[in-house]
C-alpha cells in the first residue's frame, strides 16, 4: 500500500514538473504540444463551419476533435490532482478557461450545436505569455499594462466626450435628413454617426442634403482625428513608463555632452567616456 501511495506522489511530482514547469525541457515541450493542439482545435471547429469541407470530412473531424477534448479533459484533471491546492487553479483565469474549453463537446450530448463553442479554446492561447518568460517580454508587458491603466481616466473622459458628440450630430441629422435619407429616429441617426465616425462606413444610411452632406464630411474629418487621441494618450504613458526616457536627463557625458543614459550607466553609451 505505501509502495503504490509512494509511485502516486512521484507520478505527481513529475506531472507537476511537466505541466506547471516552464523552465524544463518537457515542461516547454508539453506547453508548446498544448499550443499546437489548442490551435489545432480552433481550425478544426472554425473548418466545421464550412459546409462543403464539413461534408466531406465530419467524421474525421468529429473524431480529431473528440480526441482533443479528452486529452484535455486528462490535462485539467492532472492539473488539479498535481497541486496542493487544486481551488487555487479551479477558480483561476486559467482555471475557468480550461473548464469552458472542454464542456461545450460534453454538452452537444444534450443540446446539439453547443460544439461550435469550442472556438472559445482559442482563449488557452494567452498561455503562450507564460512559455514566453523572458525578462524583456516581461518588462515590456508590464509596461504596457501600467501604460493603459494609467491612460485609462482620460480615455473614459474621451469616450465620453465621444458619446455626447454622437448624440448631439446625431439629434441633429436625424431634423436635417429625416426619414427620406434613411433617419427614421435619432437612434438610428447615432447609429449612422457611430459608424461614419469610425471611419466604417456601411453606406446603409446616407445624407442627401447639402447640409447633410457638409455635416457627414465634418464627422468623417473628425472620425481620423478621433482614432489618433487614445493612440497619442497610451503612446505618451508608454514613453513616459519606458526607463531610458523616464531616467534620462539625469547623467550627462562631460566628453560629449550627451545626455541619454540610464541613471545606473557608469560609462556614456557613445563616447565610452567614464560618467
Amino acid at each position: 500500500m505505501n509502495e503504490v501511495k509512494s509511485k502516486y506522489e512521484i507520478f505527481k511530482q513529475k506531472a507537476h514538473i511537466v505541466i506547471y514547469g516552464t523552465n524544463t525541457v518537457a515542461g516547454r515541450l508539453f506547453d508548446l504540444i498544448l499550443l499546437g493542439l489548442i490551435l489545432l482545435s480552433v481550425v478544426l471547429v472554425m473548418l466545421e463551419t464550412v459546409k462543403e469541407f464539413d461534408g466531406k470530412y465530419h467524421s474525421f473531424i468529429l473524431v480529431s476533435e473528440w480526441i482533443i477534448t479528452i486529452f484535455f479533459t486528462i490535462e485539467y484533471i492532472l492539473r488539479i490532482i498535481t497541486i496542493k491546492k487544486p481551488i487555487n487553479y479551479i477558480l483561476s483565469f486559467y482555471g475557468i478557461i480550461d473548464l469552458v474549453a472542454i464542456l461545450p463537446m460534453y454538452l452537444s450530448f444534450f443540446v446539439t450545436g453547443t460544439s461550435v463553442f469550442t472556438v472559445i479554446r482559442a482563449l488557452r492561447l494567452l498561455r503562450l505569455f507564460k512559455i514566453l518568460n523572458h525578462p524583456q517580454f516581461s518588462s515590456q508587458s508590464v509596461h504596457l499594462r501600467e501604460s493603459i491603466i494609467a491612460s485609462r481616466g482620460r480615455i473614459l473622459v474621451f469616450m465620453y466626450f465621444i458619446l455626447i458628440s454622437c448624440i448631439i450630430i446625431g439629434s441633429v441629422m436625424y431634423v436635417v435628413e429625416g426619414d427620406e435619407a434613411g433617419f427614421t429616429s435619432i437612434p438610428v441617426s447615432i447609429y449612422w454617426c457611430i459608424v461614419t465616425l469610425t471611419t466604417v462606413g456601411f453606406g446603409d444610411i446616407t445624407p442627401i442634403t447639402p447640409l447633410g452632406q457638409f455635416i457627414a464630411s465634418f464627422v468623417m474629418i473628425m472620425g481620423y482625428g478621433i482614432i489618433a487621441v487614445p493612440t497619442g494618450i497610451i503612446t505618451a504613458e508608454i514613453a513616459k513608463n519606458t526607463p531610458r526616457t523616464r531616467e534620462s536627463d539625469k547623467k550627462v557625458c562631460q566628453n560629449c555632452g550627451n545626455h541619454e543614459h540610464l541613471i545606473n550607466a557608469k560609462f556614456c553609451q557613445d563616447c565610452g567616456s567614464e560618467l
